[in-house]
């Protein structure tokens, strides 16, 4: 399994909106995002300056991606 990046929020979520996700709402600073093809499983991605790679991890999970996938959208 290739090791994670250490990413900053933005650009988790331009990974994501390269993937077919969308924002849906921000609520301070936490990004809510959803996919046509998964809307009723929601990604929360916090807007900080770094996001670790266990949190990279579960977002990458909670979108229904592999590790290789979301890393090809970078």
């Amino acid at each position: 399994m290739p090791q994670l990046p250490i990413l900053s929020g933005r650009e988790v979520v331009k990974a994501l909106e390269r993937g077919g996700y969308k924002i849906v709402r921000q609520r301070g600073s936490h990004i809510r995002m959803a996919s046509l093809a998964r809307p009723q499983w929601p990604v929360t991605v916090p807007r900080h300056k770094t996001i670790g790679r266990g949190l990279l991890r579960k977002i990458i999970q909670d979108a229904g991606l592999s590790i290789e996938q979301f890393l090809d959208l970078l």
